[in-house]
């Protein structure tokens, strides 16, 4: 049982592009969106031409399948993150955009980091005869990463188990606009969040 006073991270997802060729040599780009408190992958979209549009796309089928949106979101400067497309849905859902200082990836480095993994452990490891052939493998990739791969760090549990635990419907508790649950400002730097209820493990 987690009772009255027990803290959590605001919660935070982080964006970034990635890009690779096809087997003809064509290129085609990865979105990669993750947990930064869970770790979890939460979507990795793949696609020749990605815009704003499409980010927007990716964010609005995330949130309707977690039921909830982050705090704020970590991205860099690209054209797809400042976009009138992303700008609108950020303020409709009332997400803070974190936007990185330009030349600093250790700005977003939890992400700068999960995009090594995705490229040694899959890019690198197969050809990708076509988009749809891509999309396969990066999708069961993902799902490994999340679901099948124990981590060490978490007791061998694998994402998705951890995920389940820390709060409501699998995500983490989110601030009393969305949930019901109050803010609290930690006494460090950064800001948490505090249970109203006693909430089952």
């Amino acid at each position: 049982m987690l009772s009255s006073g027990v803290c959590w991270p605001m919660p935070s997802w982080s964006m970034d592009f990635m890009s690779d060729q096809l087997f003809d040599g064509r290129r085609f780009r990865l979105l990669t969106l993750v947990d930064n408190f869970t770790r979890e992958s939460l979507a990795i979209r793949v696609g020749q031409r990605l815009t704003g549009d499409d980010v927007v796309a990716v964010l609005e089928a995330v949130r309707k399948r977690r039921g909830a949106v982050p705090e704020s979101i970590r991205v860099d400067n690209g054209p797809e993150f400042i976009s009138k497309s992303l700008d609108w849905w950020a303020y409709f859902n009332k997400v803070t955009l974190d936007f990185s200082r330009p030349g600093k990836p250790t700005d977003n480095a939890f992400i700068e980091s999960f995009n090594g993994r995705v490229r040694q452990e899959c890019l690198n490891q197969h050809w990708f005869l076509n988009l749809a052939d891509a999309i396969k493998k990066v999708e069961a990739w993902r799902i490994d990463y999340n679901q099948v791969r124990p981590h060490s760090s978490l007791g061998g549990r694998t994402l998705q188990e951890f995920a389940g635990r820390v709060g409501p419907g699998g995500s983490l508790p989110q601030a009393s606009h969305r949930t019901g649950l109050a803010g609290h400002a930690s006494g460090s730097s950064s800001c948490c969040l505090r249970f109203q209820t006693v909430v089952a493990a």
